[in-house]
This record gives structure tokens, sequence and C-alpha cells, in this order.
């Protein structure tokens, strides 16, 4: 094969661990040599991005390459990155995320094939090589002569799957040790997982929101430990940050929320310590695919990792509290416009997001990706004004009912795909490299 270049179009922190990741895996099995084929990474601007994109890429094995989204729209436009890359004569654009405009535009200005994967819709027929689709609908609605240009591919985000070691094994060892960190497991003690987020806008409500909720379930269920995985790139002085009064004055709109310290021993886990003396470890290698395997619920925040989590079949709670409106400025289409615009930008969002909530309860919108799939709630998901206490008797009801937690088990791998569509994908990429 000539030398070639794949270049990879993705835009958020959800996009990068449950697709760029797998496929870039799978493509690297193919085509193991970059100086034969270079892989890279331009990420296009993202509402719900952490600013720690590019780095999350360029920590991926088998990426040569790659651009953060400050620079995009100047790639767009003139097709000059901002460290003047080069590029060989042949190429594929690949898309993981973004507008479906973008690798028809970056495909013509490079003369390189394109290939999409298309998850809810596909678009451009016209003008794209070929469609990777999650479902056979996306196939179906695709006007009759563009049809040959699609292939089912299945769901990206099952492949992490695959990255999880076997649950029954770490069970039995009572224990996990991953890149120079441990986690000893007491018998019969329940691990808690939280994922508060990544971001500022989620982290100033829900990490303390968590820590309150996690003292509570303790208070009731003394037998339970808890763990963060720290988000990528998320450093533990600014994560703890969040936890401090003296830093947070949005700990104060959460009624019950909890502060905590951090705490970095010589030779175990960091972790946070409320002033009650609870302990929450803090998990940082990433991703942390074996750690959420041992979880017997998780309390997290919307967004991909709750595909994540319902992928290894995990049980979870959902939650977005409401105490801070102007900070859900992540819709779609004019309202997050507005909602993102400066000065004006947190007052209009606090208007929409009471026009979005009340719509919201009246069609019982879903958030969860499991839900999602299944088009009803088999994870809870909570939403409004939350309190703590009342999360953690909850919590302390599904795990006192382990029918309950295991018909989520089975509801969440009854909806989750198969495995194998990032090595299908990677198929149709190197099919077109070489044609």
């Amino acid at each position: 094969m000539e030398p070639s270049d794949i270049l990879i179009l993705s835009n958020g922190p959800g996009e990068i661990s449950t697709w760029v990741r797998p496929v870039v895996r799978s493509l690297r099995e193919h085509l193991p040599d970059p100086s034969q084929v270079r892989i890279s990474v331009v990420l296009s601007p993202c509402a719900n991005a952490s600013g720690r994109e590019a780095e999350m890429a360029r920590q991926l094995p088998g990426v040569d390459r790659v651009q953060g989204p400050e620079h995009f729209f100047a790639f767009l436009l003139a097709g000059k990155t901002a460290d003047r890359w080069d590029w060989r004569e042949r190429g594929v654009v690949l898309f993981l995320g973004g507008d479906q405009i973008y690798p028809v535009v970056v495909g013509r200005r490079l003369g390189y094939r394109t290939v999409i994967y298309a998850e809810w819709e596909a678009r451009w027929h016209n003008w794209i090589d070929r469609f990777g689709c999650m479902t056979a609908n996306i196939v179906e609605s695709a006007p009759p002569e563009f049809r040959q240009k699609c292939a089912v591919i299945g769901d990206l985000m099952a492949d992490v799957q695959g990255d999880a070691i076997d649950r029954e094994a770490v069970s039995d060892s009572q224990g996990l040790a991953l890149g120079g960190q441990r986690l000893a497991l007491p018998p019969a003690h329940d691990l808690i997982g939280l994922m508060p987020g990544s971001k500022k806008n989620k982290l100033s409500v829900g990490l303390p929101f968590c820590l309150g909720t996690a003292e509570a379930i303790h208070r009731l269920r003394p037998s339970t430990q808890f763990v963060i995985p720290v988000a990528p790139m998320l450093s533990l002085e600014a994560l703890a940050q969040f936890a401090d009064a003296a830093h947070n004055p949005d700990i104060r709109l959460v009624e019950g929320a909890a502060t905590a310290a951090l705490v970095e021993p010589e030779s175990a886990l960091p972790r946070l310590r409320t002033p009650s003396g609870l302990e929450v470890l803090l998990w940082q290698a990433s991703p942390a695919y074996d750690l959420m395997s041992q979880m017997q619920f998780c309390l997290t925040t919307v967004g991909a990792n709750t595909a994540e989590l319902g992928s290894l079949g995990i049980p979870m709670m959902v939650l977005l509290p409401t105490q801070k409106l102007e900070v859900m400025k992540a819709w779609d289409g004019v309202p997050g416009l507005l909602a993102n615009l400066p000065l004006v930008g947190d007052s209009l969002a606090k208007l929409i997001n009471r026009l979005v909530l009340r719509q919201i309860y009246k069609e019982g919108k879903l958030f969860a990706w499991p839900n999602i799939w299944a088009k009803r709630e088999i994870v809870p998901e909570r939403i409004g004004p939350l309190k703590p206490g009342e999360v953690a008797a909850q919590v302390v009801d599904y795990l006192s009912n382990p029918a309950a937690l295991e018909a989520i088990r089975q509801d969440l791998r009854s909806v989750r795909g198969e495995a194998g569509a990032a090595a299908k994908l990677a198929a149709m990429v190197v099919e077109e490299l070489r044609s």
C-alpha cells in the first residue's frame, strides 16, 4: 500500500472515549506501521467539551497527530492546520463526531475518500463514499440509489465491553491493581461509583451533591465503599476544589451537600475525606472499565458514561440536579446558541431551561443512553431540585433488593449492541484506503 493518511474528525470527550479509542485500536490491528499509514485526529468545538479533549486524544495508542478544537474552523475554511501538517496523496476522512458536513468539506479539499459513522441518521449521501450505520433503519431511510453505500455495523459504544477485565476474576481476587493503583475490596462490601462529571458546570453542583449522598448512604448502610473514576486530564487538586466551600460557592445551593478535603497517602489510593470521616477513593487510571465492572451501583450525571456503564451491565441512577439552572447550556440548535451568548447567556439559560424542563416532564424525555436505546426507563433518572438524603434512600432500597438490581442488569444486557462495530468500521476504512 502507498503511504496514506487517515484523518479522524471528532469532538467531545464521550466520542473520544467510546468511539475514537476502539476504532483507532482496530485500525492499528489492520495497519500497525505508522510510516505507512498515519492516523491524525482533528477536533471540532463541542458544547459538552471539557477543554482537555486534545490531550485525551494524544494519549490514545496509535494516534500520530492531534489538533485541538480552537483551530478547527481555520482548518475547515483554509485547509491548513495550525502546525502546517503535510498530507499524503492517498487518504480517508473518518467522521466520529461533530457535524456530518465536516467530512464533506475536508474530504473534498484533501481529495480523500470519506466514511461516516452514523449513529442516528446519515446525511449528505451524494457526497460521502461509505456509511457505517448503527441500526438498519438508518439504511432503510436512505434514498434507494444510495443504500449500497450503507452497511449496518452496530453500536460502537458496545465495544467498551472488550476493554473490561473479567469481573468474576476480579471478585475472586478481592482487589484490583492497575497503573500502580490498588483498590482493596473488603468482603461483603458494596462498591458504589460516583461519576459527577468532568466540567466545572457539572462538578460545582454534582460533586458536593454526590458527596452528600455518599454520606447519607453510608449512614443507612455502613458496608459501602465509594470511588470516583476521575475524568481524564482532571487533576486531583482541581477536583478537590469543587468539594471546598472556600473555592466553590455553589455548595450552598444544595441542601445536604458535603465538603471534603484531598488526602494523598503514600502507599494507598488518594481520596476525598468528608468532615464525618467518610473517605471516597479516587481512581485515576483511564479507561476505568475494570474498576467500573466491580461496581454494584453507580450515581452518574448524564453523558457517554451512561453508555459505558450500560454496556458493562452496571446498575445506575442518573442524576440531573437543577439547583443551578444556568449551568445547563448543552442544548442543540437555537436554545444552545442563546444559552451560550456572552453576558446574557446565564439569564437566558435559566429561562430556556425552565421551559425545556417543563417540556421534559410533559413528554417524558429520557437522558441515559440505555433508556434511549430501550425507549423506556430501565435505569432510574432523577431530575429536579434533588436532595442527597432522598436519593440516598432510593439507592439503599436498590442495594437491599438484589432481584431489582439483577433485573436492571438483565435489561441493560438486552439493549446493548453486540461488540464488533469498531472492527467493522475499521475494515470499511481500510477498504476505502485501498480502493
